[in-house]
């Protein structure tokens, strides 16, 4: 009986713990209705907030008791502008930090049906003009359905604006030069009106016309003579006064042009021969400064390749050197640099993108022929250089210090009123420790420049040194009536040269020029920040003028087939060069009687660059520029660098989906290989782009929808191993949310159709009564699990102690006798019960009244009485005090048992 009370209380916990784990609920009605109001906030109707929340404000004042509402906003992401409340108070306006560029209705339903607690049932409000253009609010709206809450919508109207928008803009994607093409725009405009169409090609008109628009769709096409080879990017542009919205003026697209390669030739100094050799060799040449490069990645990939001509580095700013690098790693741009006092590590190009792509680094082996050097930079740590100023100086500093030897002597100093020694003037054995003060310097107060350059003077002064050089770099103002020159003539007489570099328009350029004139150094007037590591390391090279090579020498020709057939009636002499290093894969056709490279090549990302370390003009390359040979080996050094594009075009469309944009790559070879697609930003920044093979010859990516100019690089590897490169653009079109198409009913009554809704058109109906009526529900798992942990505690309790227990613990029964000890009472309780089963009643009755009247032991032995008669079993006086005798001892037992047991 007890193993079976267990094996119950075992099972009813095993099943309380397995209903617990099924989450069991039982369901209650609501006492609340639940209704959220869902304000669109898109661009197209952002003048409606005010209307809205008058709306909602009007719907809250008729709601009724046990309803609580909430208010959210949506455009390209929702967000909520208040929480769930049963009062009347609602926000004065609308949250303004939201991306108003697209409308995503699905996003905002799905936030909203979020705030409706739990499984209930609720109603959704949705206030919009109906024009989605981004997300799946179709689906959305059935998930309405499943949950029972209801969708219905107040329309918002748009403002009323005139306006018009570039609808299209086609261009074929490959011309040639010298080719008729046409060029068609389609302008949508919800009225009649007078504009102008301008279109240009790589920011250059072409076309400025004006038009007549009419209300509806209108289409206009010309014709245009491409004369430029290479990437080109149109334009159109429509300029329309009191337009609702320019966001949807302007269209870009990109075509190939082919004909003759285009080289950009950027001079250090204007009129120089390589642009004059390249045109009679049969190349387009476009010769300009360096202040002329362009900002944007465009303005470089209609070009085949670039040639610096001696340009010094800090006349090209950090991000165009970006732009450059990457239009050779991605597009496979060429790129070519000649030597010259301005050029390589003369030019400051140490640690710059442009030492990246080429195939030799600025630092050289040599160092151990140099001549003793001690170098102090002196650099203004005044409030106005903090920001990215101060922070590219201790760069530049930084750079500068890894230049030297270890042997070489380095000081830097930061003033503000008072000059403070940062790295004291000592040989350079701990270049890590330098930097690592230098890059840990802050700003400070005022500017005082002669004492912290009277500290660098008396730093280097008494140092036994082949050459010493002072830096300074400063933005501001000083004191001018310290004795400067009477410093300076001091110094040159003790070697060390001065050169100054000033930095933004507030710097005193008069007094900064003159300092570097008569301390027989350079002046640097810096515009740009970005190019001050340019300029240290710059004049860190050129202390040291042994970076100059120029003992007259013959070059050795290297064994490769494209270049020595150009030497085929021998070596004219050179007379300089610029000391680089080769990189490990860098192939050097042209050495020095030093094994130092003077002409190298390599393969950087997709284009191929070349360096050339002597100089063009006749003092740097000797013989060379009266070698008959010398055009064809300049022009070989630019072909070498032409990309070789792959002849396979692709056929690019773009279209948006769900806020990104697809572009749809086709091809006319069916292979399925897989490709290498790169996309850049017009500003050269690296877009994630997700490829991927549809189908045999078809590609898709897929990019953000941000709207705007990109340009895509291919690359795409044959079965052979042979990879092909493909440069292309494409344009990501404005939002939808910019063209002004009225309230779109139509597609809000599919909306609320999923799910029983309507329009509404008073504000007390958004609190009707609920079609379903909500309910909600209480999950009893912890219940059940409270329930089954008690039972557990129980049947642990009874194996542990017995059934029996119960009994006991259980209240008895008492048997009234009288006075007395309570245990004898129950003992002689339980004796009279049983020989009440022996029939011995009518004696037990006596003795106990007798106790009773007595007061005295109940336990006492009954008198005997004699008896004649043939003796009866009940009646047998031996029998009976036997019975008694054994009673007593049964007691005396139970007693001292109870006694043992306590």
């Amino acid at each position: 009986m007890e193993q079976k009370l267990i094996g119950s209380i075992r099972a009813v916990v095993f099943f309380l713990i397995i209903l617990a784990l099924a989450v069991p609920q039982i369901v209650f009605p609501a006492k609340t209705e639940t209704v959220i109001f869902l304000v669109d906030r898109s661009k197209s109707v952002a003048a409606a907030g005010d209307e809205a929340l008058d709306w909602i404000h009007e719907a809250v004042l008729k709601k009724g008791p046990g309803m609580q509402f909430a208010i959210s906003s949506f455009a390209k992401d929702p967000q909520s502008e208040s929480s769930l409340a049963t009062g009347g108070e609602i926000p004065s306006q609308f949250n303004e930090d939201l991306d108003k560029t697209e409308t995503d209705i699905g996003s905002g339903l799905r936030f909203a049906s979020s705030l409706i607690p739990g499984s209930q049932a609720g109603r959704i409000v949705l206030l919009s003009d109906g024009n989605n253009t981004a997300g799946e609010a179709a689906s959305a709206a059935r998930m309405l359905m499943n949950r029972k809450i209801e969708l219905d919508y107040v329309t918002l109207r748009q403002e009323e604006k005139r306006d018009a928008a570039v609808a299209s803009f086609s261009v074929p994607p490959t011309l040639y030069e010298g080719e008729n093409t046409s060029v068609s725009v389609a302008i949508s405009s919800n009225t009649e009106m007078d504009a102008v169409l301008r279109l240009t090609v790589n920011n250059k008109e072409i076309l400025k016309k004006g038009v007549k628009l009419k209300e509806g769709h209108n289409a206009f096409t010309f014709t245009h003579l491409p004369s430029d080879t290479g990437l080109a990017v149109y334009k159109a542009e429509l300029i329309n006064s009191s337009d609702a919205h320019i966001e949807n003026n302007s269209l870009f697209a990109v075509t190939d042009i082919k004909g003759v390669p285009k080289v950009l030739v950027v001079e250090g100094t204007p009129g120089g021969s390589l642009p004059a050799i390249l045109r009679g060799s049969g190349l387009a040449v476009d010769a300009i400064m360096p202040e002329r490069l362009p900002t944007a990645l465009g303005g470089y990939l209609h070009y085949q390749s670039i040639v610096f001509e001696n340009v010094p580095g800090h006349r090209v700013s950090e991000d165009q050197m970006d732009l450059i690098e990457k239009a050779v790693r991605e597009f496979g741009t060429g790129f070519v640099m000649t030597g010259g006092e301005d050029s390589f590590g003369l030019g400051g190009y140490f640690k710059t993108p442009i030492e990246k792509l080429l195939p030799v680094d600025m630092d050289i082996k040599g160092k151990k022929e140099m001549p003793s050097l001690g170098l102090v930079i002196v650099i203004d740590r005044s409030g106005s250089m903090e920001g990215a100023k101060f922070s590219l100086a201790k760069e530049a500093a930084a750079r500068s210090a890894e230049l030297l030897r270890e042997d070489d002597t380095l000081g830097f100093i930061a003033f503000d009123d008072r000059p403070w020694v940062v790295v004291e003037t000592a040989p350079l054995k701990n270049k890590q420790e330098a930097i690592d003060k230098i890059r840990s310097v802050a700003v400070g107060g005022g500017t005082n420049i002669y004492p912290a350059l009277a500290k660098a003077y008396g730093e280097l002064r008494d140092l036994k040194l082949q050459r010493k050089h002072i830096i300074l770099l400063t933005d501001g103002q000083s004191a001018t009536n310290s004795d400067y020159a009477a410093l300076i003539e001091e110094g040159k007489k003790r070697n060390i040269t001065l050169s100054t570099v000033a930095l933004g328009s507030d710097a005193d350029r008069r007094l900064l020029e003159e300092l570097a004139k008569m301390g027989s150094g350079r002046f640097y007037d810096v515009s740009d920040a970005s190019v001050i590591p340019s300029v240290l390391s710059r004049e860190t090279v050129m202390t040291s003028r042994t970076y100059i090579e120029d003992d007259p020498f013959y070059p050795v020709i290297e064994a490769y087939p494209e270049w020595m057939a150009l030497f085929e009636k021998g070596v004219p002499q050179m007379n300089a060069y610029i000391a680089v290093t080769p990189k490990p894969r860098a192939r050097v056709p042209v050495l020095s009687e030093k094994d130092d490279p003077v002409l190298a090549q390599w393969q950087y990302g997709l284009g191929t660059t070349l360096a050339f370390t002597s100089g063009l003009s006749g003092k740097w390359s000797g013989d060379w520029a009266r070698w008959p040979g010398w055009p064809g080996f300049l022009n070989q050094v630019v072909t070498e660098s032409l990309p070789k594009y792959d002849s396979e075009p692709y056929s690019v469309s773009v279209d948006k989906d769900k806020g990104e944009a697809v572009i749809s790559l086709n091809s006319e070879n069916a292979d399925p290989i897989p490709i290498e697609a790169t996309v850049l930003t017009q500003e050269g920044e690296a877009v994630d782009a997700n490829t991927k093979l549809v189908s045999p010859g078809k590609y898709e990516l897929i990019i953000p929808g941000r709207p705007g100019m990109y340009y895509l690089s291919i690359r795409k590897k044959d079965k052979e191993g042979v990879s092909s490169v493909y440069r292309t653009g494409f344009s990501v079109p404005y939002s939808k949310e910019f063209l002004l198409k009225g309230t779109n009913k139509e597609f809000l009554n599919e909306l609320v159709s999923f799910s029983g809704g309507r329009e509404l058109t008073s504000p007390k109906e958004a609190f009707r009564p609920l079609a379903s009526k909500p309910f909600t529900k209480q999950p009893i798992s912890e219940y059940l699990l409270l329930a089954a942990f008690l039972l557990l505690v129980a049947e642990i309790f009874l194996r542990r102690f017995g059934v029996g227990v119960l009994g006991r613990l259980l209240p008895k029964r008492k048997v009234s006798m009288g006075t007395g000890d309570d245990e004898k009472t129950a003992v002689f309780g339980r004796l009279a019960r049983a020989k009440e089963r022996t029939g011995n009643k009518a004696n037990l009755k006596k003795p106990v009244a007798a106790v009773r009247e007595r007061d005295e032991p109940i336990l006492q032995t009954p008198p005997t009485e004699p008896n004649n008669s043939r003796e009866s079993p009940k009646e047998n006086p031996a029998k009976r005090d036997s019975a008694a005798s054994e009673a007593e001892d049964r007691m005396k037992r139970l007693l001292e048992a109870k006694k043992r047991r306590r």
